[in-house]
């Protein structure tokens, strides 16, 4: 993901909002859904009041209901819930427990805590206390790192920030215990050849039990489509079987880096179609557990539209 931590604002609108009445964003999948190869998404967000904590962002769409509502009618099975630094104090202790109980109930069977900040692969402490504190404040069934070094970082650099994030899984892997870790890496790390052999992509999988392969294109086929871009990291995973998705964007253009890296700016229709073409061509490897939808708030403005 492209600066992923950064938070987007919420779109508006009560079909947005899982406990609403039903319309317009439910029922433009229903026909779909059934058959849907998307199983996951990131949710970045939380509905806390900001004037209660200063990390809350008062974002309705993240309510334990509505979360639950909103995955059981796309029947998903994995949520990456974004957790902020010390989850176990102030509000979001209970908000956090509620949402992955609403969440299990609904169906999803893997609650995932979603955290990352570059400074983490500097300072591998700060990955093991935040995931310290997220699994204190909620029974999650795993955590999920999107932390994302190579943005400020050269090729010639990669192979440090390779260890860099090797110490870092690890350090989270001992202060998780027996929760597993899993992490979001893009597609083009599997091009990255290490000094001492295979590639970036190949050195990560051993410190991980799951990962989510970032393929940002709005197309399957092509030289520049999913399907060519995820499948190297795809088939060094199923070697390793190492259980992974497939992540997509629906982010604006603006934010995820031009129209051809996001369904944004396309349709619903247009997403499920090309996802169902790369679980045709990527199913067939082991360890394949669908597509993932980066994000929520994106997801459910393009289905409203």
């Amino acid at each position: 993901m492209i600066a992923s931590t950064a938070l987007v604002v919420a779109i508006g609108g009560s079909v947005l909002v899982a406990t609403a009445p039903a319309g317009a964003v439910t029922q433009r999948r229903d026909s779909t859904t059934a058959s849907s190869a998307i199983t996951g998404m990131w949710a970045w967000g939380n509905p806390i009041d900001p004037a209660v904590d200063a990390r809350g962002e008062g974002l309705a769409q993240f309510e334990p209901q509505a979360l639950a509502d909103f995955a059981a009618a796309h029947r998903l099975r994995t949520v990456f819930l974004s957790v902020p630094w010390a989850a176990d104090e102030g509000p979001f202790s209970t908000w956090l427990t509620d949402a992955v109980d609403a969440l299990h109930a609904a169906g999803v069977t893997k609650v995932a805590a979603l955290g990352g900040d570059a400074a983490w692969a500097d300072d591998p402490s700060l990955a093991a206390t935040w995931t310290a504190a997220a699994l204190r404040a909620a029974p999650f069934d795993a955590v999920q790192f999107d932390v994302e070094p190579w943005v400020v970082s050269s090729d010639d650099q990669l192979p440090a920030v390779v260890t860099q994030l090797q110490t870092m899984y690890d350090a989270a892997r001992a202060a998780a215990g027996s929760v597993p870790i899993g992490a979001d890496l893009p597609w083009w790390l599997a091009a990255k050849p290490q000094p001492g052999g295979g590639t970036a992509f190949d050195a990560l999988l051993p410190h991980l039990k799951s990962v989510a392969i970032v393929a940002f294109s709005d197309h399957a086929a092509g030289s520049d489509g999913i399907v060519a871009l995820a499948k190297p990291a795809a088939t060094a995973a199923a070697a390793k079987r190492i259980p992974f998705s497939i992540g997509v964007e629906t982010e604006t253009p603006e934010v995820a880096g031009g129209p051809g890296a996001t369904f944004g700016d396309d349709s619903a229709a247009l997403l499920e179609s090309e996802t169902a073409k790369v679980r045709t061509q990527l199913s067939g490897l082991r360890g394949y557990g669908g597509v993932t939808v980066e994000h929520l708030l994106s997801w459910q403005g393009l289905l409203a539209r």
